[in-house]
């Protein structure tokens, strides 16, 4: 399982989760599921474009996913998100299925986009994969404060200067380099798996945005890991077990959650002083019934669950 082929399999993996898991926390935290989905998803038109014309199929992946980008993003400014979403990837769809209609022959590399080969990674792409995600976590680490305040706090980021449409549609290439990174070797479903599970459990255990997005790179770590073993061992996809494993993750990030309410709820309901000796009822308590009630005022910084 560490010999051979395998190390490649483990170096690139654990690059590709790094990534997903620090470009994943912003994504959900502006709500861009669908955009994680539809771009990777999608940018498969440009690879069966470029195995029609005979180049190379990572020209055409980073091609689409870049105007996939900015095409969601200047259609969102004149209509719904979500619908700019939706029609920038059935546009790239009905691409993909008109190049893959010129072709007698099935290309297996472009069925891999959608499914990933990460036990069949050669040397030669961990280099690629490894530019690109320290292009993808430097671009996060120069935008974290703008970005930060336009995903949290959009108002106070506009009286701030901050623009919200250029934040945007920077953070749109870095999702679209981030899919050029992965695509190739784990594929769509697997780098969407990474980008939202790992960073939703990580969300609903801290709401200190850097201990946050910390800790969705470590679960993302994890995830692959353990996914890779198990699948070593049992000859089953590795993005099944990406898939549920992110899954369940999330779903004990929400089980925690629920746990720290119902604890906050019955000390605030067995009426104790709290830090201070303030009651839940007098100025400046931090329980129901006074001023400062939980989540009432959110600081500058802080990630709100959801």
């Amino acid at each position: 399982m560490f010999s051979g082929f395998m190390i490649n399999t483990w170096i690139v993996a654990t690059i590709v989760a790094a990534a997903a898991g620090v470009v994943g926390f912003f994504v959900v935290l502006r709500g861009s599921a669908f955009v994680a989905d539809a771009l990777p998803t999608g940018a498969f038109a440009g690879a069966a474009g470029a195995s029609l014309i005979g180049i190379n199929t990572l020209l055409g992946l980073g091609v689409f996913s870049l105007l996939g980008a900015l095409g969601i993003g200047l259609l969102g400014r004149r209509a719904r998100h979500d619908v700019a979403v939706a029609l920038a990837l059935v546009v790239m769809l009905g691409f993909g299925v008109l190049f893959l209609s010129f072709t007698v022959e099935y290309a297996p590399e472009i069925f891999s986009l959608l499914f990933g080969e990460v036990l069949g990674v050669s040397v030669n792409e961990i280099a690629p994969v490894a530019a690109l995600a320290a292009v993808c976590i430097a671009a996060i680490g120069v935008m974290y404060r703008p970005l930060m305040l336009s995903s949290v706090m959009p108002e106070l980021g506009e009286a701030r200067g901050v623009r919200a449409y250029r934040i945007e549609m920077c953070f749109l290439v870095v999702i679209a380099l981030a899919t050029s990174m992965a695509l190739p070797v784990v594929g769509a479903l697997l780098i969407f798996s990474l980008m939202i599970g790992p960073p939703a459990a990580a969300r609903s255990v801290t709401d200190n945005p850097l201990l946050a997005m910390g800790l969705s790179v470590v679960i993302a770590l994890a995830t692959v890991w353990v996914a890779i073993a198990v699948s070593y061992h049992t000859n089953w996809p590795v993005g099944f077990f990406v898939g549920t494993i992110a899954a369940l993750c999330y779903a004990a990030g929400r089980g925690w959650t629920a746990v720290r309410r119902t604890r906050a709820v019955r000390s605030a309901r067995a009426g104790g002083p709290g830090p201070g000796g303030l009651g839940p009822g007098s100025p400046g308590a931090t329980g129901p019934g006074g001023p400062g009630e939980v989540g009432a005022h959110a600081q500058p910084g802080q990630v709100l669950n959801t």
